[in-house]
């Protein structure tokens, strides 16, 4: 990044060469610890000091390129790797110029003009390589996929190639990155030591209609020992228009809003309760703030995920072929078509946990689905653990923003 202070439009290649230019090195065998300094040689010049040292072959990737200005200000500040400009930031006073963190193993290019009040310039330079990653972090995984239009309860999951120790999540967590069209607060949430989740705050989801971009600018980010980011990653999606459904299993009915607006009424049959398992009725639709994860055209659906053989008709058990179904937890519970339940719908509860609906009603709410709509299921008394899925909104607020390695809220737009 090229960064000029005020008056720098008055600086010509003649000013320059007429310029007192002086570079005296800081030799520190290699390791990244000195620095170039430019200027010493007249008191009444500006004094330039570059870190790392020219010929430095082992510069710290995280500590980046620090410029700085004495008896003057810093006019001009360049620096490239492969030509390249690389991003940094100019102090209020112009008397420092700090890079963001290096691409480790490569090849930097540093030239820097500072002027003062008498109108003398001091030019200085700066060849240096960082040291190589000796273990490299990436982001593997992003959730929502380049692209991809979702709901206004969308979170962004970032999955990393390794585990990162909790005394490194501050740098990572600084390194990311969230805008949208329309501004929203949220906050990144450590699930594990591998993968970080961002969701919006309570009852405040992602305005509908926007671009959101998520960036990870890891590259130079240390993160363990000879632990560093190689590369920046990032990824551009789409909110949708607001999908916000409400199922009650007492009145058995759904409603869906779009945008805000009530379009669509059914009677539903939600779980008819009866088997406990450790004290939980797994028969119960779980209560709470669901995401829907995904939608399939058919889906099989069995009791094998409670332990009852599928034949074993007298306990339960059962083996299924059902139509248009949208997953709404990571526990088996789907909004999906039931056409043998007509004598259900509206009236009583029948399923084993679902949210049973009319064939017409189930195929339009999949055609309308995204991935990260909201489905609120009321009326029963099994509560939705907050990670059951994508069911992050269950965490309260402030417990969210705690898990976060910089204990703070961010704010996108």
């Amino acid at each position: 990044m090229l960064l000029r202070g005020v008056g720098a439009a008055g600086v010509t290649g003649a000013v320059v060469l007429l310029a007192a230019t002086a570079c005296s090195g800081g030799d520190d065998g290699g390791t990244g610890t000195g620095s170039t300094v430019a200027g010493q040689e007249d008191a009444s010049a500006p004094q330039v000091t570059i870190t790392p040292a020219t010929g430095t072959n082992r510069a710290l990737p995280d500590r980046g390129v620090v410029v700085k200005a004495g008896n003057g200000t810093l006019e001009q500040v360049t620096v490239t790797a492969k030509g390249k400009p690389v991003d940094g930031r100019m102090s209020a006073d112009k008397t420092t110029w700090q890079s963001r963190t290096l691409i480790p193993g490569a090849s930097y290019e540093v030239s820097a003009i500072a002027r003062n009040p008498k109108g003398k310039t001091t030019t200085a330079t700066s060849s240096f390589r960082t040291v190589r990653a000796a273990a490299p972090l990436t982001v593997v995984d992003m959730i929502p996929m380049p692209g991809e239009k979702v709901g206004v309860g969308m979170p962004i999951t970032l999955t990393f190639n390794r585990s990162i120790a909790d005394r490194d999540k501050k740098a990572v967590e600084q390194a990311l990155r969230v805008k949208s069209t329309k501004p929203a607060t949220g906050a990144w949430f450590w699930v594990s030591d591998r993968q970080v989740i961002f969701r919006t705050k309570n009852g405040a989801y992602w305005e509908p209609n926007q671009t959101v971009a998520v960036r990870a600018d890891l590259a130079g980010v240390r993160a363990g020992k000879g632990v560093y980011g190689t590369a920046d990653f990032g990824r551009k999606f789409r909110i949708g228009d607001s999908h916000i459904s409400i199922a009650s299993a007492k009145t058995k009915k759904m409603i869906v809003k779009v945008n805000g607006k009530t379009v669509k009424k059914t009677g539903i049959s939600a779980g008819k309760g009866g088997r406990v398992v450790n004290g939980v009725d797994t028969y119960l639709t779980t209560s709470g703030i669901h995401l829907t994860m995904s939608k399939h055209r058919v889906e099989r659906m069995t009791s094998a995920w409670m332990g009852v053989d599928p034949k074993d008709k007298a306990n339960g058990g059962y083996d299924l072929m059902l139509p248009h179904a949208v997953r709404i937890s990571s526990t088996g519970e789907y909004v999906h078509a039931a056409p043998d339940r007509y004598w259900a719908f509206g009236r009583t509860n029948a399923s084993h946990g679902c949210v049973n609906a009319p064939p017409p009603f189930a195929e339009w709410f999949y055609n309308l689905s995204y991935r990260g709509d909201i489905v609120i299921v009321t009326g029963t008394k099994r509560s939705l653990p907050w990670n059951n899925g994508w069911s992050y909104y269950e965490m309260p607020w402030a417990k969210w923003v705690k898990g976060s390695a910089l204990d703070r809220e961010v704010t996108t737009g």
